[in-house]
């Protein structure tokens, strides 16, 4: 019975976000103490964690004989939905955060993560950044419009986005068309 008792698990630190958050996730794990370290499957822990949206990144380690450490990587937040609190993290997922007042950029349409992920992974191959942008709207042919904090429009086409977008910033930058408010790719 002793050797039983070495085993089992007796601490759980979470690092990485909020103390609330992090207590909450704490409070689910509240049923590994106890049991034997070397019995609890990595994928009980990782079923607590994957409900929390918030979590882009997470490590687990055993340090045995009794202590099990989690550090979590937060998402970052990088828009808005126009409607309501929610915000869209660089993972694709929803979260709700009333608190955060960060000057993100906000969403228009229906979209799938799928499809933002993949515009997003295209924004930040190209010369853009998420900074210049004040508006996205996202259209059910599945093609895109930027609106600029300079309040620019780019019309976007539903393929080589990443080429459109920096033709679009040479176009910005270009002094040629320093008075045009629109910009209009979805035609080569």
């Amino acid at each position: 019975n002793q050797n039983n008792y070495l085993t089992t698990v007796n601490q759980i630190n979470i690092e990485g976000l909020s103390k609330f958050d992090n207590s909450k996730i704490y409070n689910q794990l509240n049923n590994l103490f106890y049991k034997n370290i070397l019995l609890i499957e990595k994928q009980e822990i990782e079923e607590v964690i994957s409900k929390y949206n918030i979590i882009e990144e997470y490590n687990i380690k055993k340090i045995y004989p009794s202590t099990i450490n989690i550090h979590i990587k937060p998402t970052k937040f990088v828009a808005r939905l126009s409607n309501n609190d929610h915000l869209i993290g660089a993972n694709g997922k929803l979260i709700v955060d009333e608190k955060n007042k960060d000057l993100l950029p906000y969403i228009f349409g229906k979209y799938s993560s799928i499809d933002f992920l993949s515009f997003k992974k295209n924004i930040t191959q190209s010369r853009f950044s998420f900074t210049n942008i004040k508006t996205l709207y996202f259209f059910p042919s599945h093609r895109w419009d930027i609106l600029t904090n300079n309040d620019i429009l780019i019309k976007l086409p539903q393929d080589n986005l990443f080429e459109s977008l920096n033709l679009a910033h040479k176009i910005i930058n270009s002094n040629d068309f320093k008075n045009k408010n629109i910009i209009d790719l979805r035609v080569k």
